[in-house]
C-alpha cells in the first residue's frame, strides 16, 4: 500500500516537473525573442551586439541572464524528471508517449544548449566548437556532411553563426516546445487515467487516499 501511495506522489511530481519544464520552455522562447531584436548573428558582431543588450538595451542584461538560466534549468529538471518517472514506475507501456517525448525533449534542451556555444562569438565558445567539430566529423559515413552543414563547408565565420542561429531558433527550439506540449499532455491523460481506474476499483465508501 505504501508503495502505491509512493507511486502516486511520484507520478504527480512528475507531471508538476513537467509544468516546470513548459514554463522554463515558454520563457526560454520569450526572452530568445526579445534578444533576438538587438542580436547580429556575424562573426564578431554576435559577440558585440551581445555586449550592447547586457550594458546599453534597458532591462537587456535582465533578459539575457534570464534566457541562460532557464535553458540550463531546463536541462537539469528534466533530467531529474526521468529519474522521477523511472522511481514512480512509469515505464509502462501505456507511459510509452509520455516516455518517448520526455527523453526527446531532454535531448533538444541539449542541443539547444549545444548550438548556443558558438552564438556569443567568445574564445570559449569558439575553441569548444572547434574542438566538438573534429569529434563530428570523425562520425563515420555522415561526419563529414555534418560538418558542411554546421559550419557552410568552410571555416568557423560568419555562415557558420547564421547556421547554428537558425538551427538554435527555428528547429530545435520550436520541435522543443511541441515536445514540452506532447509531453506534459500525456502525463495529465495518464493521471487522470490512473485515478479514473482506481476509483473503480475501490471499494463502496472508500477514498482514494486509504487505497
Amino acid at each position: 500500500m505504501q508503495s502505491t501511495q509512493l507511486d502516486r506522489i511520484l507520478r504527480r511530481l512528475a507531471t508538476i516537473l513537467s509544468v516546470v519544464i513548459l514554463t522554463l520552455c515558454l520563457m526560454n522562447v520569450t526572452t530568445g525573442v526579445l534578444l533576438s531584436f538587438y542580436y547580429a548573428p556575424t562573426a564578431g558582431g554576435a559577440f558585440r551586439s551581445l555586449q550592447m543588450i547586457s550594458t546599453e538595451v534597458p532591462y537587456g542584461w535582465l533578459f539575457h541572464t534570464a534566457h541562460d538560466l532557464a535553458g540550463n534549468a531546463v536541462i537539469a529538471i528534466a533530467l531529474m524528471q526521468i529519474v522521477v518517472m523511472f522511481l514512480g514506475r512509469q515505464f509502462r507501456q501505456s507511459w510509452l508517449t509520455a516516455w518517448i517525448s520526455g527523453i526527446l525533449f531532454t535531448l533538444s534542451a541539449i542541443g539547444l544548449d549545444w548550438t548556443e556555444m558558438i552564438l556569443g562569438w567568445d574564445q570559449k565558445g569558439y575553441w569548444r566548437f572547434n574542438i566538438e567539430l573534429g569529434t563530428i566529423e570523425a562520425i563515420p559515413f555522415i561526419g563529414s556532411q555534418l560538418r558542411d552543414i554546421l559550419t557552410g563547408g568552410g571555416a568557423i565565420s560568419t555562415i557558420t553563426v547564421e547556421h547554428l542561429y537558425a538551427i538554435h531558433n527555428y528547429i530545435i527550439a520550436v520541435a522543443a516546445i511541441i515536445l514540452a506540449c506532447v509531453h506534459l499532455s500525456a502525463l495529465i491523460w495518464q493521471e487522470q487515467e490512473m485515478y479514473a481506474k482506481a476509483s473503480d476499483t475501490q471499494p463502496p465508501g472508500a477514498s482514494l487516499a486509504e487505497s
